[in-house]
């Protein structure tokens, strides 16, 4: 049984339909879909509110197959051993990252993912709301979309990556200070998928 599996299964025998655990966790409820799907991952948090609200061990979610794997790594980088000591562009900044993790992962097919979207929680959608009514009530621009916007530019340092390496896979950030890698337990093969509150795209290799 797959991950995806085990949650519909928990959420099923716990009385709860996609709409009533997509509110008890703040997420989308295609968000909840896509997890029972095995078409986008949990982040460590979720997943532990999951186990609580479904009754389920964590251990018997991950166990057999699943999608999961908290075997994570967070190494140190330095940016500027690979650059001049002025200040480094962002072009030259995701330059010097894909360099990096060619080193650390040689002989790998190396895939560079996009952030399509941004999901809001709950009480962030409902400050977006809010902003977005005050703004239209005081006949200004309905500035709807704020939050997602700006959790979107504050990812802008931050480049993610799939390693195929072998028989293994692994989902990479890179940030301007640290490397971190977490080891998938089965493949991600979809173009388009999500892990946590993000939506991603496959955009092409590293060469």
């Amino acid at each position: 049984m797959t991950f995806g599996e085990k949650i519909k299964e928990a959420r099923k025998a716990a009385g709860m339909t996609q709409e009533q655990l997509a509110n008890v966790l703040s997420v989308s409820r295609q968000a909840i879909t896509k997890w029972e799907s095995d078409k986008g991952i949990p982040d460590v948090e979720n997943l532990k509110i999951l186990s609580k609200v479904l009754d389920v061990s964590i251990d018997s979610l991950l166990d057999n197959g699943s999608q999961l794997d908290f075997s994570v790594t967070k190494k140190p980088i330095d940016l500027r051993k690979y650059g001049n000591s002025g200040r480094l562009s962002r072009i030259k900044k995701i330059e010097i990252k894909e360099r990096i993790v060619q080193e650390e992962y040689p002989d790998a097919k190396i895939i560079r993912l996009t952030v399509t979207k941004i999901n809001n929680t709950k009480s962030e959608t409902a400050v977006d709301t809010a902003i977005g009514l005050f703004a239209l009530i005081f006949g200004g621009i309905p500035l709807f979309g704020t939050q997602e916007m700006g959790k979107t530019v504050n990812s802008l340092d931050q480049q993610y990556y799939l390693v195929n390496k072998e028989e293994k896979q692994y989902f990479v950030l890179l940030t301007d200070e640290f490397i971190i890698s977490r080891a998938m337990s089965n493949r991600i093969n979809e173009k388009k998928f999500e892990i946590g509150d993000k939506q991603f795209l496959m955009v092409g290799e590293v060469s």
